[in-house]
């Protein structure tokens, strides 16, 4: 499938289309994610804040089992546009906090298609759409997230792939990930992801042409901050940004590292596979 200028202009009408959810920070999905993350926080209460990041198990999309397409995911055309290539991923984001959420904050999310852009690949034709999301709660603003999201065309035999990148050296920080599929199948879980790629062996080997289980993007820069709250006790964030360098699988281990860059304030962050090439970039600013 090649996206051509009609192609492009039809998706492009989705530009400026927006949508509201509603939602509770409810404690049970804190409670799930802090289990999957091995941590031993005390159980929230009303007026916990809310972990940066975790903010991802709320606003879940709720899609009937008749509306599901063939890779797990809601059929395209309602909020997001019916983009023809079949392999879609998260490909980074930016975060700002303005505000805390915390524990039984009512909330909602108000989220605009911003930009629909396709360029060429390697790979073939890779469609980028951007959805920017504004989170409120009964003080206003808190969240401010802008979300990439790469459409790919289906594998191909030999498919080539880009040059590994080398990970930062002398880490502040560092801590090693075993991503079994238990843990691919928790997170799914945790934010009703059905995309199939995360947890179905043989669709992500044999449709979409991938050695292994895909760890979710979200999942790794959920890990990343995690680090940072590890390892800087009481830490806030004041923004966020990551991005999805080289796909991540289950049938290794990775590592989530970080160091401070220039000040105390700004920190460099990344994942790297068992090569040690580096799978995501990312960074932070410290509140």
């Amino acid at each position: 499938m090649r996206i051509d200028s009609n192609t492009l202009h039809y998706l492009q009408q989705w530009l400026g289309k927006t949508e509201v959810f509603h939602d509770t920070v409810t404690e049970a999905p804190y409670i799930a994610l802090a289990a999957t993350l091995d941590r031993n926080d005390p159980l929230p209460k009303q007026g916990t804040p809310l972990p940066e990041l975790w903010h991802w198990l709320y606003f879940l999309p709720h899609a009937p089992q008749s509306e599901i397409g063939e890779d797990g995911h809601p059929k395209r055309g309602g909020f997001l546009p019916p983009v023809p290539l079949p392999r879609r991923m998260w490909a980074g984001g930016r975060l700002t906090w303005h505000a805390e959420l915390k524990i039984g904050d009512a909330i909602k999310r108000v989220s605009t298609i911003k930009s629909v852009e396709h360029k060429s690949g390697r790979s073939g034709d890779l469609i980028f759409v951007l959805v920017e999301h504004q989170i409120f709660n009964a003080a206003g603003l808190a969240i401010t997230e802008e979300h990439d999201i790469v459409y790919r065309a289906a594998a191909v035999a030999n498919e080539k792939t880009p040059e590994p990148t080398a990970a930062p050296q002398e880490a502040v920080w560092g801590k090693t990930i075993h991503p079994d599929p238990v843990l691919l199948f928790r997170y799914s879980a945790l934010t009703f992801n059905g995309h199939r790629i995360h947890y179905d062996r043989s669709y992500v080997t044999e449709i979409e042409g991938y050695p292994g289980l895909i760890v979710h993007g979200p999942l790794i820069a959920t890990l990343l901050v995690d680090l940072v709250r590890q390892s800087i006790a009481g830490c806030h964030l004041k923004s966020f940004e990551f991005r999805a360098v080289r796909p991540t699988f289950d049938i290794n281990t990775f590592q989530v590292k970080a160091k401070t860059e220039g000040n105390d304030k700004t920190l460099s962050i990344w994942a790297q596979d068992h090569e040690n090439y580096l799978t995501m970039q990312a960074s932070a600013v410290l509140a």
